[in-house]
């Protein structure tokens, strides 16, 4: 940070001196900027369902059922709509780790209550999936 102070500092008296000079530099060349990925109009409920599947996780795995395939889902999820976009896939995978930590602070043991929000959320991921599968769907 030094150094940044220090070149931008510094640079108003060489400008000054060209100017008297009468010669002007050429523009420097601005770095590339990255492509600005454009959100689907289905984003968020994608997030939504991000955050159903991190919940859902957390949620078998707590009542003992301690399968993969919610995590594999949210894997699959990610290779198909963010392979190519880092920022987007830090979003979804933020929801998913969101979904799971708000049951993880709440639920240390399985209740029926945990038991009943599993099946709430399971439910309302399937609904979710359906809506964007025949909305935008191929």
């Amino acid at each position: 940070m030094g150094l940044l102070v220090v070149a931008v500092l510094s640079s108003p008296a060489p400008a000054v001196a060209q100017k008297a000079s009468g010669h002007t530099p050429a523009a420097a060349p601005q770095p590339a900027k990255p492509p600005t990925e454009k959100p689907a109009p289905y984003d968020g409920q994608l997030l939504r369902l991000a955050e159903i599947l991190g919940s859902v996780q957390y949620l078998r795995s707590l009542c003992g059922d301690d399968s993969v395939g919610w995590r594999a889902s949210m894997q699959a999820l990610l290779d198909a709509e963010a392979a190519k976009e880092p920022a987007r896939r830090e979003r979804l995978t933020a929801s998913f780790n969101r979904g799971y930590r708000a049951f993880a602070a709440v639920h240390s043991t399985c209740t029926p209550a945990a038991r009943i929000a599993e099946e709430n959320h399971r439910n309302e991921g399937a609904t979710l999936a359906a809506e964007i599968a025949a909305r935008y769907g191929n």
